[in-house]
């Protein structure tokens, strides 16, 4: 049986009990970690009063110990529970064989708990997978997108009984909190806990949030295109900034931009030439949300101008590389800067007032 993380604390409060098994699998640490924690106490809760933690290290780790403890008797009759973690999310051979064998033959006084990292296509359906999912219960953690961050926020406010103020007050309050933290949630939790321990319950005006919740806010170059892809001007050049803040390479964050902008043109040319939307985005290797995002650009981007901004992001790409150019900043960040106000500036509606594309400029949505 597959759950969200957030379905997780009803099943675990359903009268029916427990299942034998339990697979956590997700790239969150903050939610992977409040959901095993969780699963941890229900099993405490019906006595599972032991635990072993069988860390999975690499090709060569020795599954018979896992094997061996799920399938015993506990010496003291108490049931315990069997904690098998692995960081790779790749079991091996071994490990695949070992995982069917826990999930085909449980034994009743033994509850499995498996930590897995996100997992891709070819994983979640593998054998090994499906035996997990039939035997109990598989639990999926997805990140929390930006776009979901205030609402995250105000009900973890909530829970501590906190919140923001009604109306135009509290949703500036929510997102000066969300661009603090976006990509940190477990910088995010710290900082509710500062609020809690700070400010009593009720109310929380936006000069209290502004004077404790910290800059922590991490950066992710992919986000990045979707921010440009969105024409998120303000968003997109803070989170340009923040990638250089944190040292990222120049030549990943150019990549990433000329990516979007080649499959663009490649998208844009293909629908010229008749061909329907959903085919064209296959074919350019556009899945999931970004198809939305390309649906949404297309209808601004012409051919003309996708060849300006392919040209541009050809010309970005020398610089980032050392090279000159006599129209374009020597930096390569500030070069990066004016690609990205370059796209910005072509998505966003002819009504709106133009970006300065100037190295340094500030822009504001």
């Amino acid at each position: 049986m597959q759950l969200r993380a957030e379905q997780l604390a009803a099943h675990l409060r359903d009268a029916r009990g427990l299942k034998p098994l339990y697979a956590v699998h997700g790239d969150e640490p903050l939610l992977v970690q409040e959901a095993a924690d969780a699963i941890r106490a229900a099993a405490r809760a019906a006595g599972f009063a032991e635990r072993k933690v069988f860390t999975v290290s690499g090709a060569h780790f020795d599954w018979s110990g896992v094997l061996g403890a799920a399938q015993a008797m506990s010496l003291f009759a108490e049931r315990q529970l069997i904690e098998i973690r692995i960081p790779s999310g790749k079991p091996g051979t071994d490990g695949s064989q070992a995982l069917q064998r826990c999930a085909q033959t449980p034994a009743d006084d033994v509850l499995t708990l498996v930590l897995l990292p996100r997992l891709d296509g070819q994983q979640l359906r593998s054998g090994w997978f499906a035996a997990l999912d039939a035997a109990g219960v598989t639990v999926r953690v997805d990140a929390v997108e930006r776009r979901d961050l205030p609402r995250w926020i105000a009900q973890r406010l909530a829970a501590q009984g906190q919140r923001v103020a009604d109306g135009e007050e509290g949703e500036r309050t929510l997102a000066f909190f969300a661009d603090r933290v976006e990509g940190h949630l477990l910088a995010a939790h710290q900082e509710l806990q500062k609020l809690a321990l700070l400010h009593p319950g009720g109310v929380l005006s936006f000069e209290q949030v502004e004077q404790a919740v910290l800059n922590v806010a991490r950066y992710d170059v992919f986000k990045l295109g979707e921010a440009v892809l969105g024409a998120q001007v303000a968003r997109a050049l803070r989170m340009l900034d923040g990638l250089r803040a944190e040292g990222e390479a120049p030549v990943l964050v150019h990549w990433t931009l000329a990516a979007d902008l080649l499959a663009l043109q490649q998208v844009r040319r293909a629908l010229d030439a008749g061909r329907p939307l959903p085919i064209a985005l296959r074919e350019a290797r556009v899945w999931g949300a970004r198809e939305r995002l390309f649906e949404r650009a297309l209808a601004q981007l012409d051919e003309r101008t996708l060849a300006r901004l392919v040209e541009a992001a050809s010309v970005c790409d020398g610089i980032v590389k050392g090279l000159k150019h006599p129209h374009w900043p020597l930096d390569p960040w500030d070069a990066l800067r004016r690609l990205v106000l370059a796209t910005l500036q072509a998505l966003r509606p002819p009504s709106a007032p133009r970006l300065a594309l100037r190295a340094g400029s500030a822009a504001r949505q």
